[in-house]
């Protein structure tokens, strides 16, 4: 296993090197930003925002709610402190275990495209003044799909945060397992897992956070497993798809099932968060329940 991942020397890296190269950032606030006149429609209701007007409101739909999937660095420039993100594993990135047809040029192609190394960003910063390790899911790169270099990143975070006594947050979005990488996936189920329950056994604080989707190995492994479990509004979490289910059973599913305000309702979620609240919202579990988080903050 010594071999499975590639490496390359990790170089310091701004927050702006990589926000820089994001879909969805701009070097200017927003609201200096002039307006573009090119306009985007609501996937979900179709109402129509240009360009400006979307990333003002953090590219959530201002009249149906709908939370547009975003980009890791952009995420991570929502939630951290300025000046405080240091990256974590960079230089971790996927290789060809199985030697599967096409897939290395495949995530040469999709890393030139995103500037990701792999579908994982993890990092060192602060929120509301707390020091933390962050873990974001990028949906951009295969779907966030759960491969060895994935579990890998993850896993060197959750030992980091349990060396340095560290809160864990992730962000989690995933299609669920990584097909090109075959029995190698499936095992980063049990491994991320294991050094979850090490940390927590250490008393660790892990507060996962769930977008739209998280689905399949990554929901049944270290997603669902948070001290606290947040989510945004109107994710699909669940293991299989309501459509696998429903052909399966033979059965219609509930309205709303496997949504997020379904599973907040059932217990599953402890709380649904919009993205403009979730900054403040971390920063104040953190106080709670960071010892001396109040003092650092």
């Amino acid at each position: 296993m010594e071999d499975i991942f590639k490496k390359r020397k990790d170089k310091l890296r701004t927050l702006k090197d990589m926000l820089a190269k994001s879909d969805n950032y701009s070097e200017e606030p927003a609201s200096k930003v002039p307006d573009s006149g090119v306009f985007v429609k609501c996937p979900t209701c179709g109402a129509e925002y240009t360009k400006t007007e979307f990333s003002r409101s953090c590219y959530v739909c201002t009249n149906c709610g709908y939370h547009q999937p975003i980009s890791a660095y952009y995420r991570l420039s929502l939630i951290l402190d300025s000046g405080s993100f240091r990256e974590l594993n960079g230089g971790v990135e996927p290789n060809d275990p199985l030697n599967f047809p096409g897939y290395i040029q495949k995530v040469e192609n999709i890393s030139e495209k995103t500037a990701l190394n792999e579908c994982v960003v993890t990092a060192l910063g602060r929120i509301g003044g707390i020091q933390a390790v962050v873990g974001v899911m990028d949906s951009r790169f295969l779907m966030g799909s759960l491969g060895t270099a994935t579990g890998e990143k993850i896993t060197q975070a959750v030992e980091y945060a349990d060396k340095h006594k560290l809160p864990l947050i992730m962000f989690c979005a995933s299609g669920g397992a990584r097909m090109q990488e075959g029995i190698f996936s499936l095992m980063q189920m049990a491994k991320t897992s294991a050094a979850v329950a090490r940390f927590s056994a250490n008393g660790g604080l892990y507060i996962s956070c769930l977008t739209h989707p998280t689905t399949g190995g990554v929901s049944a492994s270290f997603a669902t497993l948070g001290d606290i479990t947040l989510a945004e509004p109107n994710a699909l979490i669940g293991f299989a798809g309501p459509r696998v289910i429903e052909q399966t059973i033979g059965q219609k599913l509930p309205a709303g099932f496997q949504r997020s305000e379904y599973l907040e309702e059932h217990g599953f979620v402890d709380h649904i968060v919009p993205r403009s609240e979730m900054r403040d919202t971390l920063a104040l579990l953190l106080k709670m329940h960071v010892k001396g988080g109040a003092q650092n903050a």
